[in-house]
């Protein structure tokens, strides 16, 4: 019993330190592992739909090239715009969270969800012309119907289209849900220079939603 309050020391104060952990430090190097080990596992899931996107354009090389050409490079260039900018304020959030900046942090919060808030309006829109237009993956494809004559399977590249793009929006929701349970707990008073570890994972956590869409973009949009 004594050991164990020696392994605390002056840190018994701070109710944010788990029973099982020794220091702050301690703990958030095992949040900041469990993190990075978690990503290595989203950036696998990723990696079978960019494999599925691969061998797509190396079977249907000219059909993609076609089909891409119904794609908003004007919706994916906003995008891509906002998403960088949010990289920019997401970090902000970690450095006000490292210097005990509580109104710093939920500044940068506010504008970090407004991005992804935008971002997904944005998506909203361009999915809406692709229902719209009957550009939909698989047995739904239905553009012919609507004036839109694409050579090849079509349906093919829509379905891996939507499937790598739906699942980037899903993570993006994920990310701003999360930005509001932060910025509750920074109104508690929950973060501090000593006590940050939750903000850096969240923050980790983005980098890797507009790193992933740095990629879709060029892919998807930009294909020559």
């Amino acid at each position: 019993m004594s050991t164990h309050v020696h392994a605390h020391g002056d840190e018994d104060h701070n109710p944010h330190l788990a029973h099982h952990f020794n220091t702050m430090g301690q703990q958030a190097g095992a949040a900041k592992l469990g993190m990075w080990l978690f990503l290595a596992t989203e950036i696998l899931m990723f990696s079978g739909l960019f494999l599925a996107y691969f061998i797509t354009r190396m079977f249907y090389p000219e059909m993609v090239l076609e089909a891409h050409e119904h794609l908003s490079k004007l919706h994916g260039g906003i995008n891509t715009l906002v998403l960088l900018s949010s990289s920019y304020t997401m970090a902000m959030c970690v450095r006000s969270a490292q210097t005990s900046d509580t109104r710093g942090l939920q500044r940068w919060l506010l504008l970090t969800m407004a991005c992804g808030g935008i971002f997904m309006v944005v998506k909203y829109l361009e999915y809406s012309a692709k229902f719209a237009h009957g550009m939909l993956p698989g047995r739904y494809y239905s553009a012919h119907l609507h004036g839109y004559e694409i050579e090849g399977l079509p349906h093919i590249f829509f379905a891996v289209y939507f499937m790598m793009t739906g699942l980037h929006g899903f993570h993006v929701l994920i990310g701003l849900a999360v930005m509001v349970w932060i910025y509750i707990r920074a109104g508690r008073g929950d973060f501090s220079a000593t006590n940050y570890a939750a903000v850096e994972n969240v923050g980790l956590y983005w980098h890797l939603v507009d790193l992933v869409w740095i990629f879709l973009f060029p892919l998807l949009y930009l294909v020559k």
